[in-house]
C-alpha cells in the first residue's frame, strides 16, 4: 500500500455548527503529522467538478467560532452515479490526494463507503450532523448546539404560550431520529414531545391533552420531530378538530436550528474527531467514522456507522411524563 502523502477533505450534506472546527482540527493535525491538506468546496459535486485548493494553517485561522462551513456544501446528485464516484476518483488522483476526511451526515458518510469499496481508497468519515442518528458515537458534530437553539427559541414561545393561554406544536428537525425533539423536550420543560421512535395514535394525543393540562394548566408545549406525514401542523389540525375550546398555534423553527455560533461541546468534539481522524490515516485504518464513545475516540466502521437502529433511551419518555405534570 503506497504511502498516504495528502489529505483532502470535504463537508457534505446539511450544514451542522462545528463543521468549520472539525475542518480547523483535520487541516492543523495533518500539517502537524506531516501531510499536505487540500480543501474541496462544496462537497461532492466539488469534487467532482474539481473544486480543490491547497489548504494550510491559514486557512483555517479564526474558524473555531464561525457556524456553517468555509468548504461550502451541497447534495450531490451526479456522486450516487458510478459514473460521478468515477470522475471524483480521477479529480483525486490528479491533485494527488490519497486519502479522503468527509464531514456529514448518513447519506454523506453512505456515499463515502460506496466511493471507497469501488475504488479502494481511504476514506474517514467525521459525524457532522444536528440529527445525532450515526451509530457508535454518543453524539454528532452539531447537536449540542442545535439542541440548545431549539432550547432558547422554545423559551420565547412560552411566554407568548403563557401570555394568551395557548397551545404551541413547535417543529423540530431530526428526520427519522427524536433526539432533538426528546431531549430538547426535557430541556426547555415542555409537556411532551412526538417522536418517530414513539408514534402517536388517537389514544396517545388524547391522553397527552389531558395530561397537559392537569393543575389546571391554561398553556401547553409540544414538541414534534418533522415528519412529511405527521408533523406539527397535522397534530395542530388534529387538536383543533377534537378539541376545539383550545387556542392552537404552530411554529416550526426550520433552518433556525442549523446556524449560529457552535457551543464548546461540538468545538471539542469536532476538535477530537478531527485530530482522531489524521490518527486513523497515520495508524492505516481505512473506511471507518471517528466517534466519541464514553468520552474516548473510537473507530467504527462506515457499515456499522450508518445503520438506521441507533438505540433510542426509552427512559427518556419516561423522564418527561412524569415531569410535565
Amino acid at each position: 500500500m503506497a504511502k498516504i502523502k495528502t489529505i483532502g477533505i470535504l463537508t457534505s450534506g446539511g450544514d451542522a455548527p462545528g463543521m468549520n472546527a472539525a475542518i480547523r482540527a483535520v487541516t492543523r493535525a495533518a500539517i502537524f503529522n506531516g501531510f499536505n491538506v487540500k480543501g474541496i468546496y462544496r462537497g461532492y459535486d466539488g469534487l467532482i467538478n474539481g473544486e480543490i485548493k491547497d489548504f494550510t494553517t491559514e486557512n483555517v485561522s479564526g474558524i473555531i467560532m464561525q457556524g456553517g462551513t468555509i468548504l461550502k456544501t451541497a447534495r450531490s446528485n451526479d456522486f450516487t452515479t458510478e459514473e460521478g464516484r468515477a470522475k471524483a476518483y480521477e479529480n483525486l488522483q490528479a491533485h494527488g490526494i490519497d486519502a479522503l476526511v468527509v464531514c456529514g451526515g448518513n447519506g454523506s458518510l453512505t456515499g463515502a463507503m460506496k466511493f471507497a469499496q469501488e475504488h479502494d481508497f481511504c476514506c474517514i468519515g467525521l459525524p457532522g450532523t444536528i440529527d445525532n442518528d450515526l451509530y457508535g458515537t454518543d453524539s454528532t458534530i452539531g447537536y449540542d448546539t442545535t439542541m440548545n437553539t431549539i432550547m432558547e427559541c422554545v423559551d420565547r414561545i412560552r411566554d407568548t404560550a403563557q401570555s394568551h393561554e395557548r397551545i404551541f406544536f413547535v417543529e423540530v428537525m431530526g428526520r427519522d431520529a427524536g433526539f432533538l425533539a426528546q431531549n430538547s423536550a426535557i430541556a426547555c420543560g415542555a409537556e411532551a414531545a412526538i417522536i418517530p421512535e414513539e408514534q402517536t395514535d388517537d389514544d396517545q394525543l388524547a391522553e397527552l391533552m389531558k395530561r397537559g393540562f392537569r393543575k389546571s394548566k391554561k398553556s401547553c408545549i409540544v414538541i414534534v420531530s418533522e415528519s412529511k406525514k405527521c408533523g406539527a401542523m397535522y397534530y395542530a389540525n388534529r387538536v383543533k378538530n377534537e378539541f376545539p375550546d383550545y387556542d392552537v398555534r404552530v411554529s416550526i423553527l426550520g433552518h433556525l436550528q442549523r446556524g449560529g455560533r457552535p457551543t464548546a461541546r461540538d468545538r471539542i468534539l469536532a476538535s477530537r474527531t478531527g485530530v482522531g481522524a489524521v490518527e486513523a490515516i497515520m495508524q492505516g485504518q481505512r473506511n471507518v467514522m471517528v466517534g466519541v464513545r464514553n468520552n474516548e475516540v473510537v473507530y467504527v466502521p462506515l457499515s456499522e456507522a450508518i445503520r438506521s437502529d441507533k438505540p433510542f433511551d426509552k427512559k427518556l419518555i419516561k423522564v418527561l411524563e412524569e415531569l410535565s405534570i
